[in-house]
């Protein structure tokens, strides 16, 4: 099922564009609870498993293929059920994206969201109170929180960070037709490294009340 964009008034949205270790999931996550907005990440491949009646792993199968393999692919559902959802054998990338992102136009409408990754900026486009945030940081400081997550060397964090990073841009350019992180493709694009955390949670706050005129 398709869900149409019809947003209840007052809501609006923010989505979180970042580069690998900027935090800006972190980021993301303070701010939906400074804004007392609904946050949304990982959450999606349940919610969209739960809507679709496609099973949740096919939806992380596909997630994982994005970062290390060809756009386009099929997911192989051999066995899967209930074949009168998704009669074929076989469902597309594409149509995952799709899935996905019916949910989130279906979420963005019914409440205040936050939502991170996952071209939201893009399926959110017709939105009538919408912020896009780029979050990036600067490398070393990229390196060492990577390098802490993943207990990893340095040198493999960097390593890793240039290959998500690649296939990021991958993603939302085949998705979006739009350049990852480039200025023109959101509404405010911020260093995480310049404030910290914290305070880049307190400057974004501060753009979206000017933006929708919050009264916090």
């Amino acid at each position: 099922m398709v869900h149409k964009l019809s947003v209840m008034k007052g809501n609006y949205v923010i989505t979180i564009g970042r580069q690998l270790g900027s935090g800006g999931r972190e980021i993301g996550h303070k701010l939906a609870a400074r804004l007392n907005m609904l946050f949304f990440d990982k959450e999606l491949i349940r919610i969209a498993a739960q809507e679709s009646g496609i099973q949740e792993d096919i939806f992380e199968e596909a997630d994982e293929k994005r970062t290390h393999s060809l756009f386009g692919g099929l997911i192989d559902l051999r066995g899967f059920q209930p074949d009168e959802v998704y009669p074929n054998y076989y469902l597309s990338n594409e149509m995952l994206f799709k899935v996905q992102a019916d949910v989130i136009r279906r979420l963005a409408g019914e409440k205040s969201c936050l939502f991170v990754g996952r071209c939201s900026d893009y399926i959110l486009k017709d939105h009538p109170r919408c912020l896009n945030v780029f979050v990036s940081a600067d490398m070393s400081d990229r390196i060492r929180r990577v390098a802490a997550t993943h207990n990893i060397t340095e040198d493999k964090a960097e390593d890793f960070i240039q290959k998500i990073d690649k296939k990021r841009a991958e993603y939302y350019r085949y998705f979006s037709g739009k350049v990852w992180g480039a200025a023109p493709s959101y509404h405010l694009c911020v260093n995480s490294s310049a404030l910290g955390i914290d305070e880049t949670v307190s400057f974004i706050c501060g753009f979206a009340e000017k933006k929708f005129e919050l009264q916090l």
